[in-house]
């Protein structure tokens, strides 16, 4: 049964949905507002080239809802490895997908880059978004009469689906976390795991605070290293911070060096 979260977060997309259809009408009419809507074809294959074009030019942000329904005439895999990659290095890239698309050899792709997506699972009602730098943005919707697809650039539907995008990426679960740690049993201890290098636990301390011993613990640091593509435990705890993996600071401070951080 959904709860109170879910049926809100549907709510607030249906209503983005809406805007951006209403938009659409109001601006189809209007010559000179045309640069500011451009209403796709059908075709997916022309979808996808319009966003790689605004992920290619993109020079600060990328966003990404990715919920769509699947279709027939879609190339699955496309929108998750080719355009994302064709992001220039230094922009930063947010993907927020719904649990039965998201790509788990994607992530694990994601890992092993020096400058990794974020990438967040959370159940989102069907919606394909992308939105280079705040300016434009690619939109395909899902209604009645069927699928529609849009570049917009009205900065008004662009603040709405921003905001939308961040409220919800706050309180999603990052992908890395399932995929790199698998159940939930497993998750919490890497998570401690990952709270004790961030802290700068000994060894020692840690395997005592988690029951285990000093052979096992460190077996699980390699393991946890190899993971996340890491060379070194800086290098796996700055990963871990990309990824959204360590556990949150507790509100008096960082933990002090004999005790673990709280999972």
């Amino acid at each position: 049964m959904p709860n109170r979260g879910d049926d809100e977060l549907e709510r607030s997309l249906l209503e983005v949905q809406a805007l951006i259809e209403t938009t659409v009408a109001l601006h189809r009419s209007r010559s000179r507002e045309e640069e500011l809507i451009t209403v796709l074809p059908q075709d997916y294959d022309t979808v996808l080239d319009e966003a790689h074009g605004l992920i290619a030019g993109a020079r600060r942000t990328i966003d990404i809802v990715h919920a769509r329904r699947r279709g027939s005439d879609e190339q699955a895999g496309r929108t998750e490895r080719e355009l994302v990659y064709a992001a220039q290095e230094d922009v930063a890239v947010r993907l927020l997908a719904s649990p039965e698309l998201i790509d788990e050899e994607f992530v694990r792709e994601q890992l092993g880059r020096e400058h990794p997506a974020g990438i967040r699972i959370t159940g989102i009602p069907p919606l394909q978004a992308i939105i280079a730098d705040g300016a434009a943005a690619v939109v395909v919707a899902h209604s009645a009469v069927g699928r529609r697809a849009s570049v917009i650039r009205v900065p008004e539907v662009l603040h709405t689906l921003t905001t939308l995008f961040d409220n919800v990426w706050a309180h999603a679960v990052p992908a890395g976390e399932r995929i790199v740690f698998g159940d939930r049993d497993r998750a919490a201890l890497g998570r401690r795991i990952l709270g004790a290098l961030q802290a700068s636990v000994t060894d020692e301390v840690a395997a005592r605070e988690l029951n285990i011993s000093v052979r096992t613990y460190r077996r699980h640091v390699a393991d946890i290293m190899g993971l996340l593509g890491a060379s070194s435990r800086f290098q796996a705890g700055v990963r871990a911070a990309e990824l959204g993996l360590l556990p949150p600071a507790t509100r008096s401070g960082p933990p002090h060096k004999g005790t673990l951080a709280s999972s």
